[in-house]
């Protein structure tokens, strides 16, 4: 059997750092797991991205590196350069010489309905630090066909998903869900294509309160929400935003959802309010997809956060579904996106679609993606 060995790198809209993962794929199913690595940004250079996401808002075209960009994405690249070398130095011998890198970069700017999404990395940089040939800029094809460019994680969702052993392999359909700064889901049937759509915000809306109120970057294991409650009126001033009447394709920029509602909270109850925001924004997504699932499996940082988990086990259960987080299936949870990226990368050195019109809305199922060779 044939396949390509591939490092896939990702840095989300949760801005905390590198996520690296290796896999050896033949564009269908995953061959072999490898090890994965977190490689955390300082809380000076994360200052910098979120920085960058105002700038950025100053984009028309997504060539354009308006202020400090251009020094940004040189610095993004070089961190992300530094993070496969160290990488490369920690894996067994097997490993060692992969064929590809999937690089993501720095999403600073999403606007689907301007056809517009900015990524920060430059691939060709990447290619020539490394020595790596570099699959880049995947989201921009599908944009090019009509689509919203996110989320791009469905079609390895759907790998995983034929990969579940029992019990879980049975139990259709499941969704995936990915708990990152924006929470996508992605419904995998008995049959048929996956459907796919950002659902809200996931860990951003947190991570944003914790931080301007308390001063630490997130709220680890959901120890600050632990000592507040739900305030309900805030929670269902959110949960009234019309995106969530909308059926999907869908996808949301980092920027859409802000803290205004929780204004005047204090922290706890802020903290434990947008947790219960981001797991019933999941549990609304039901209501657009074509059945109910019988199992929901939990990926991302989000499913460290007990009340996430917690609010969405409590709903699925009321309708006979069961939730589990990735590691209860014997998946990797913690490096789920960036398998995701290596897993494309492969795809897209194949010329195999990133894509369909029930993930992304494209017109029709297309490949994406840029080479840079070393």
């Amino acid at each position: 059997m044939a396949f390509l060995t591939a490092i896939g790198l990702m840095s989300g809209t949760s801005m905390d750092g590198i996520d690296l993962a290796i896999l050896r794929s033949d564009g269908a199913n995953v061959i072999e797991f490898g090890p994965s690595m977190a490689v955390a940004y300082d809380a000076a250079f994360r200052r910098r991205i979120e920085a960058s996401l105002e700038t950025a808002k100053a984009i028309v075209r997504r060539e354009d590196r308006p202020g400090d960009l251009a020094e940004m994405e040189r610095e993004i690249t070089m961190r992300h350069a530094r993070a496969v070398s160290d990488f490369l130095l920690s894996l067994p011998a097997e490993w060692q010489k992969p064929d590809l890198i999937g690089f993501h970069g720095q999403t600073v700017l999403h606007r689907p309905h301007l056809g517009v999404t900015v990524q920060l990395g430059a691939g060709a940089l990447l290619a020539h630090e490394t020595g790596i040939p570099v699959i880049y800029d995947m989201r921009a094809n599908d944009m090019a066909h009509g689509g919203q460019g996110a989320p791009l994680v469905p079609a390895y969702h759907a790998a995983l998903a034929r990969s579940l052993s029992e019990p879980y392999a049975a139990m259709k359909p499941a969704v995936f869900v990915n708990v990152g700064g924006i929470s996508n889901i992605t419904y995998v049937p008995d049959a048929g294509a996956p459907v796919a759509f950002d659902t809200g915000p996931g860990n951003t809306l947190i991570d944003q309160w914790v931080s301007r109120e308390g001063g630490v970057p997130y709220d680890a294991g959901g120890t600050i929400a632990s000592e507040g409650g739900v305030v309900t009126e805030v929670a269902t001033r959110y949960l009234d935003n019309p995106f969530f009447g909308k059926s999907g394709p869908k996808s949301l920029d980092r920027n859409d959802f802000t803290l205004a509602l929780a204004e005047g909270l204090e922290l706890s109850d802020g903290a434990r309010t947008l947790a219960h925001v981001s797991a019933e924004a999941i549990l609304k997504s039901v209501a657009h997809l074509p059945a109910p699932p019988k199992l929901w499996i939990v990926c991302g940082g989000g499913r460290k956060n007990p009340h996430i988990v917690g609010d969405l086990r409590a709903g699925a259960e009321k309708a006979g579904a069961e939730v589990i987080v990735a590691e209860d299936a014997g998946l990797n949870g913690d490096a789920t996106e960036a398998e995701a990226w290596a897993y494309l990368a492969v795809r897209s050195a194949l010329g195999q679609p990133l894509t369909f019109p029930t993930t992304t809305g494209c017109r029709e199922p297309v490949t994406g993606g840029q080479r840079a060779e070393p």
